[in-house]
């Protein structure tokens, strides 16, 4: 008998995620919780923010640690298939510039990222970064600007600095100087968290926290299974 309850819980948080709108976030190792415990990371921070404040969305966080525009523009056809989602939150960037890949291409790749999402129908919201000018001043301007003008180009939101309040703050960093500490995250959330909450909608009471778990566990899988090993 408590198989059978437990095989119907499961059953019923599965088709409850499944039934709720997605936001899909493709991004690098800044999403993919590198570094710290998954839970910790903003994205299922945000999908407990989401279930408190009553959104009937669920996150997939299909980021993978290292990963560039090239290649998340190679896996995003497959990941708007699958999952369908409403909202695309597009966090990639920083390895192309920390490896001095041509901004040209990096341009190309997220101009393309966002262009297929819009046609699936999506609302997309794009995250910028700021690099330092270890490849000097007019790398860095022109890497940046990428993020503006393509805003600006097809209309998304943009989140100008994934980081900012945070990589600057010694005690909110890891030791590489790149990724955030746990206790970042929730920062980085509330950068992120200003313009995406007027893209959501069908905001309606707060969802059984049972389903909110299981979603979480979902997401924390699916990660778990695209990081590099």
């Amino acid at each position: 008998m408590r198989r059978f309850l437990l095989y119907a819980l499961l059953l019923f948080a599965g088709n409850a995620a499944a039934a709720m709108p997605a936001i899909l976030v493709v991004g690098d190792s800044l999403s993919a919780g590198y570094g710290i415990a998954l839970h910790t990371a903003w994205p299922a921070l945000l999908q407990q923010r989401l279930e408190k404040q009553g959104y009937r969305y669920h996150v997939v966080n299909a980021s993978i640690s290292g990963d560039t525009t090239s290649s998340g523009r190679a896996r995003l056809p497959a990941a708007l298939a699958r999952h369908r989602p409403q909202v695309v939150i597009i966090e990639l960037g920083a390895n192309d510039g920390l490896r001095g890949l041509p901004l040209t291409e990096m341009r190309a790749n997220l101009s393309a990222m966002i262009a297929m999402a819009l046609h699936h129908e999506a609302r997309v919201l794009l995250v910028g970064m700021y690099l330092p000018t270890n490849y000097g001043q007019a790398y860095a301007d022109g890497f940046h600007r990428i993020y503006l003008d393509l805003s600006r180009e097809y209309h998304v939101p943009l989140v100008p600095f994934l980081l900012q309040g945070v990589a600057l703050e010694p005690q909110l960093m890891q030791p590489d100087g790149l990724h955030p500490r746990a206790a970042g995250e929730p920062r980085v959330l509330e950068n992120l968290w200003r313009v995406l909450k007027p893209m959501l909608r069908g905001r309606t009471a707060p969802v059984q926290r049972t389903a909110g778990i299981m979603q979480r566990s979902a997401a924390t899988r699916e990660a778990r299974g695209t990081l590099p090993h």
